[in-house]
C-alpha cells in the first residue's frame, strides 16, 4: 500500500506502536523494498512518516485529515483499532474511504458491524464511510531478526504488485493509483485469492512440514513431487468450483494461467518465505469460511469432491513448525495441545465448525485423508 500510494503522489502516514519503526520513518522519510525474485530490484518508497499509535490525539488528527485510509493489522488485531477509527471518522466533516487489507471474506461487513456501535445513534454511516475490500496476492516473508536489527524499515517482497479492490465500496470516484484495479464483481476475486492462492500456499506449508519437518522453506516444499501434485490438484478443485460459481469471471484458460503462476511463485527461492509464516495460525486458517474448509465447502456445493483439499486439512492437524528460534505460534501450541487431549472431533467441530450431520460427507473425507497420511 505504501509503495503504490507513494508512487501515485500521496504522502503516506503509517500508524504503529513499534517505536523503532516510527522513529526511523520520521528520521529517514523513506524506506527500502528489496524485490527478492529472479530479477532483483531495489525500490525506495518516499514521502512517508510515522505516528505512534498510542498517541490518540495524533492518530485522530491523521484520520480526520486523510484523503484515504487503509488497515493492514491482521484480522486478530482489528478489535484494538475500531474505537480509534470510529472516533476519527466522527471527527471528520467529510466522507472517508477505508481500504481493508485483511485476509478474510466479507471484511466490509465485519468492519461495519464493529464500527457502527461505536458511533452516535443515527450517524449516517453509509454516506460517510466507504469500506473497500481487497484481494492482495503479494507475498512478503518474515524479516529475520538479524536483518531487522540493522534496518527496521527494510522490506523484502516478491515482484508481484497488483491490488484488486471492490469498486462498489468507494464513496465517490475511485482514486487513480497505478497497480490498483477496481473490480465490479469483487466477491469472485476475494474467493479466488482465498481458495486458490491462500489454499495452495497453506497446503504447501502443511504437507511440506508433514513430509519433511526439518525443511524451513516453501520453495523447497513445492519442489517435492508429491507435495506439488497434491497442491496443484487442490488448487484445481477450487479452480473448477470457482468457474461454476462465477462463470462470467473465470474459465479454464484464466484459471490455468492463475494456478500455474502461483505454483511458479511458490517456488521462488530468492524470497526465502518460510513454512512457519505461511502455515501459522491454524485456528484461523482452518475456520469455517477460511481458505481450506471454505474451499472444500464450495467444491461440494458444485459437486466436486475435494479429496486433495481434505488432505491439506488433515495435514494441518500435524503442523508444529516454529519460527527462526524454533518457537511455535502461540495459538498453534494451544491448538496442538487441545487436539492431542480431545482428538480430531475437537478440531472438526470447534475449529473447523463443521456440523457432523450437515457436513457428514466432508467430515468423512477429512477423516479418510487423516488415516491415509498416517498409514
Amino acid at each position: 500500500m505504501g509503495q503504490l500510494f507513494s508512487r501515485a503522489g500521496y504522502e503516506v502516514v503509517f500508524v504503529d506502536v513499534d517505536k523503532n519503526v516510527i522513529d526511523a520513518l520520521n528520521r529517514e522519510r523513506k524506506y527500502l523494498i528489496e524485490v527478492k525474485d529472479e530479477h532483483s530490484e531495489k525500490i525506495w518508497v518516499e514521502n512517508v512518516r510515522g505516528v505512534d499509535g498510542r498517541d490518540m490525539e495524533a492518530v485522530l488528527q491523521e484520520i480526520a485529515t486523510a484523503d484515504i485510509m487503509a488497515t493492514a493489522v491482521g484480522p486478530n488485531a482489528l478489535k484494538y483499532i475500531y474505537k480509534t477509527v470510529a472516533a476519527g471518522v466522527e471527527r471528520r466533516g467529510k466522507p472517508l474511504n477505508i481500504i481493508i487489507c485483511e485476509n478474510l471474506r466479507h471484511m466490509s461487513r465485519i468492519v461495519r458491524d464493529n464500527l457502527l456501535p461505536l458511533l452516535p445513534e443515527g450517524f449516517p454511516f453509509d454516506d460517510r464511510v466507504g469500506l473497500i475490500e481487497t484481494s492482495i496476492g503479494k507475498m512478503v516473508p518474515i524479516m529475520p531478526e538479524e536483518v531487522k536489527s540493522k534496518d527496521p524499515l527494510l522490506v523484502w517482497a516478491e515482484a508481484y504488485n497488483l491490488l484488486h479492490v471492490a469498486e462498489a465500496g468507494f464513496i465517490g470516484s475511485v482514486p487513480h493509483v497505478e497497480g490498483m484495479i477496481a473490480r465490479a464483481n469483487f466477491d469472485a476475486y476475494v474467493d479466488r485469492k482465498l481458495f486458490i492462492h491462500n489454499l495452495g500456499h497453506a497446503i504447501t506449508a502443511y504437507l511440506g512440514y508433514f513430509y519433511d519437518p526439518e525443511n524451513l522453506y516453501i520453495w523447497k516444499a513445492i519442489e517435492d513431487k508429491t507435495v506439488r501434485e497434491i497442491v496443484e490438484s487442490a488448487m484445481w478443485e477450487s479452480g473448477q468450483s470457482l468457474i461454476m460459481e462465477y462463470p462470467d469471471e473465470f474459465d479454464e484458460r484464466n484459471q490455468k494461467e492463475h494456478i500455474s503462476d502461483f505454483i511458479r511463485r511458490f517456488g521462488n527461492a530468492y524470497l526465502g518465505d518460510t513454512i512457519y509464516r505461511v502455515g501459522r495460525d491454524l485456528p484461523r486458517k482452518l475456520g469455517f469460511d477460511g481458505r481450506l474448509v471454505g474451499a472444500a465447502r464450495l467444491d461440494m456445493k458444485h459437486g466436486i469432491t475435494p479429496e486433495n483439499t481434505a488432505l491439506g486439512i488433515a495435514a494441518a492437524f500435524f503442523f508444529r513448525a516454529g519460527d527462526e528460534n524454533g518457537q511455535p505460534f502461540e495459538k498453534d501450541s494451544e491448538f496442538a495441545e487441545k487436539l492431542e487431549r480431545r482428538g480430531m472431533n475437537y478440531a472438526l467441530k470447534d475449529v473447523c465448525k463443521l456440523d457432523f450431520k450437515e457436513h457428514e460427507e466432508l467430515v468423512a473425507l477429512i477423516k479418510r485423508a487423516y488415516k491415509l497420511l498416517i498409514s
